[in-house]
């Protein structure tokens, strides 16, 4: 790699207080070559996002057969289709192509990929669970739903204290309902659906964090109209920064790898069961610790 390009791959990472290790060693660097090439043949992040449901949708329909080849070859497509899911988001920081839509769309591609393998799952079957299969990965998905949409959410609230809004994809929903309201569905009509779907998940995400809400309400009426203070931004990273590794554990690598040895072992409900009991779990912890670090900068923020 180039000195010029080592530079844009720094550029196109996130943070590293958010980066996970497995995307640091593998899907980055995957990710920026496939980015490279996007770049030179005039693609769009949009457009890798695409890519990476048919891959993903791929994958789920090869986890349908009990075959291991087949098998196999489903979750090689998998790891492209996050290959991919890497390059549209550096591919749009390369090119300053930042879009709401990508972001929603980036979003919409896991959500894709994980209901076609939950669905092809419980139709290859079980023997053990029968028809009860269904309930457990409805359950799990569920789960995965909440655990991924927290995860997502305090990593850019890290973010944000991180590198200010600008380097964040922090969203208020209050915001997102004026905008939502301003598209025309005449004219825009998956765009107007997007946004709405987008909005509901927003939504949740601040359903979940009262403490954290209260600690922007704060934030916003104390700094208004100047930055928020370096140190307290700096206090609230240091405090945050520990958390990010149970963030890494909620999102894609790790989700991909139990489900990888859970096939391998012939046993793929038990994928499912791991999501609603050591992921939920997780999710318990950090929302838990999380939410007592906001209310102890809220306090500071309202005293001040």
């Amino acid at each position: 790699m180039t000195e010029q390009n080592k530079i844009r791959y720094a550029q196109a990472l996130k943070h590293p207080d958010v980066e996970e290790h497995i995307d640091l060693w593998f899907y980055r660097p995957m990710g920026f070559r496939l980015a490279l090439l996007g770049e030179k043949l005039g693609w769009t992040p949009n457009l890798i996002s695409v890519i990476s449901i048919f891959l993903g949708v791929g994958c789920g329909l090869l986890l349908y057969p009990a075959d291991w080849r087949l098998n196999l070859l489903g979750m090689l497509m998998l790891v492209l289709a996050d290959i991919c899911d890497s390059a549209d988001g550096q591919l749009a920081r390369m090119t300053r192509q930042y879009s709401r839509l990508g972001r929603i769309l980036d979003g919409a591609c896991g959500d894709i990929w994980f209901i076609t393998i939950y669905v092809c799952l419980c139709l290859r079957g079980d023997a053990l669970l029968g028809p009860y299969i269904w309930l457990i990965a409805s359950l799990a998905g569920l789960s995965h739903r909440q655990q991924a949409s927290l995860a997502d959410y305090y990593r850019n609230v890290h973010l944000f204290f991180v590198n200010g809004k600008k380097g964040s994809e922090l969203d208020d929903s209050r915001q997102v309902a004026t905008d939502y309201s301003q598209i025309s569905f005449s004219k825009e009509p998956l765009y107007k659906v997007f946004m709405w779907m987008y909005h509901n998940y927003t939504v949740a995400q601040e359903k979940l964090t009262p403490s954290m809400q209260r600690l922007r309400l704060a934030l916003a009426e104390r700094y208004a109209d100047s930055p928020i203070p370096n140190s307290l931004s700096e206090a609230f990273r240091k405090e945050s920064k520990p958390l990010m590794k149970y963030c890494n554990a909620l999102t894609f690598n790790w989700r991909a790898i139990t489900i990888f040895v859970t096939l391998m072992l012939g046993v793929p409900y038990v994928y499912f069961i791991i999501e609603i009991t050591v992921g939920n779990l997780i999710y318990w912890l950090l929302r838990r610790r999380h939410e007592r670090i906001c209310v102890k900068f809220a306090d500071i923020v309202e005293q001040s």
